[in-house]
């Protein structure tokens, strides 16, 4: 019953019903547009495609875009360019002084920046697209293409997978800006969402009707996979409160000596990156199997190999380095502890035993390192656990995916954003949170 109560107090915000009946129609329009298969193709022949696609790299690849990959559909190359343009110009604001030039100036340097990624994202989708019109040419038979595989057939197709892929961008910024959650992270959620129900068929008809186990084993993997569950839930709440005190003011506007109010605390997350190390890592993950293809070496072709085994050895090695680089890096963008040590000293505001300005900004620094260390090894183990789920515990791959790994994770830390976004609407209009009672609360004079 709260959590039937806790419903009604969402449609009674008309702005949280509005953005949530936003964000779920936006998210029908993008499920459609993941079927609806390119001009000029047989979609009635599209099994080769669904082969190439049930496992390795290409399997990801195809569950983070909800199947439009194994469709053919408009949307095959979904919005991994975008994100791999994303990580090209936040790599380049280190290097790049215009770049840091507008990240400096604020709303106004945010925007140019998302300008250049846009363009960006089309420049990679004209180079994916005929990447990707080729691999079809290579696995589906002649006669799929109902136009041939004349430069018509070509161009239009490269031009509608870059409409789709930009379309799907903006549906994911519509999302952020009028509905609820990030809208990219959530187009990404739902993609791999769609694709678990038939993972876990699979693995169920393989157990039970081929004698692989039966219901026993996997009752197994289901408690296995709630408990990688909650340990992924407490691996994106898990914080470090760090104390802070502030000094009472006078009447002149100035702050008594040695009179302090009530302490409070800096909430320091264990993983503040979120799940955005593990979408980056898995975007650069795509780029060496896809490069060494280009060439016939046999060394080229080992290295294609091991890098297309998303369960292999080298690949999950490189995999968790990625994760763990990607999630200094996003830390120390998305937590600028020299801004929160000047905001505390103007406040009047301090971290007992630490002097207030610089010292302090090097001191919340040095706290962030200690606890994101472990945070992105934690982050890493649980990223490429659904190799052992293959290797040790003999799941499917379709299935495995969903342990742990770069699914599950972004499922988790989406839903837990997302959560949190409604909850905060819950509170400011004097309700209880998501994860409470539901009530209605008096407002406080």
């Amino acid at each position: 019953m709260k959590f039937i109560d806790t419903l009604k107090n969402i449609w009674n915000i008309e702005e949280l019903r509005n953005r949530i009946l936003l964000t779920l129609g936006l998210l029908l329009v993008y499920r459609f547009g993941a079927q609806v298969v390119l001009p000029g193709i047989d979609a009635s022949q599209l099994q080769g495609l669904a082969n190439q696609t049930d496992g390795g790299i290409l399997g990801l690849l195809n569950a983070f875009t909800g199947g439009a990959f194994a469709n053919a559909s408009v949307f095959a190359l979904g919005i991994m360019p975008y994100i791999s343009a994303s990580i090209v110009v936040q790599l380049m604001g280190i290097a790049v002084p215009y770049l840091q030039k507008l990240q400096k100036e604020g709303e106004s340097g945010r925007k140019k920046i998302n300008q250049i990624t846009r363009w960006l994202t089309i420049a990679i989708t004209l180079v994916q697209g005929p990447g990707y019109i080729y691999n079809l040419f290579n696995i589906l038979p002649s006669d799929a293409f109902l136009l041939g595989s004349s430069f018509t057939f070509v161009a239009s197709s490269v031009i509608i997978l870059t409409t789709g892929c930009i379309f799907a961008m903006w549906l994911g910024e519509k999302i952020t800006d009028k509905g609820i959650g990030n809208g990219i992270s959530i187009l990404i959620m739902v993609g791999i969402i769609a694709t678990l129900p038939q993972a876990f068929v699979q693995e169920f008809a393989s157990r039970v009707f081929e004698s692989n186990g039966g219901l026993i084993l996997i009752l197994i993997e289901l408690v296995i996979w709630f408990v990688i569950i909650l340990l992924s839930i407490l691996l994106v709440l898990a914080v470090r409160q760090i104390p802070v005190q502030y000094a009472r003011r006078t009447a002149t506007g100035g702050y008594e000596k040695n009179a302090f109010g009530s302490r409070q605390y800096i909430p320091l997350k264990l993983n503040a990156s979120g799940v955005m190390p593990i979408i980056f890592a898995q975007a650069i993950m795509f780029i060496p199997a896809a490069v060494a293809g280009l060439s016939a070496s046999e060394m080229a072709q080992s290295f294609t190999v091991a890098f297309s085994d998303i369960f292999g050895l080298w690949y999950n090695v490189v995999f968790a380095l990625l994760i763990i680089i990607f999630t200094y890096f996003y830390t120390a963008i998305t937590v600028p502890t020299n801004k929160m040590a000047d905001d505390l000293k103007r406040s009047g505001g301090f971290v007992p035993g630490i002097k207030p300005g610089s010292e302090t900004g090097e001191y919340l620094d040095k706290i962030m390192s200690q606890i994101t260390l472990p945070g992105s090894i934690f982050l890493a183990i649980i990223a490429i656990f659904p190799a052992f789920a293959v290797k040790l515990l003999g799941i499917q791959a379709g299935w495995a995916l969903f342990y742990g790994g770069t699914s599950l994770l972004i499922m988790v830390g989406v839903a837990i954003d997302t959560m949190q976004q409604i909850n905060a609407y819950l509170l400011n209009r004097h309700y209880d949170g998501l994860m409470k009672t539901g009530k209605n609360r008096k407002a406080v004079a």
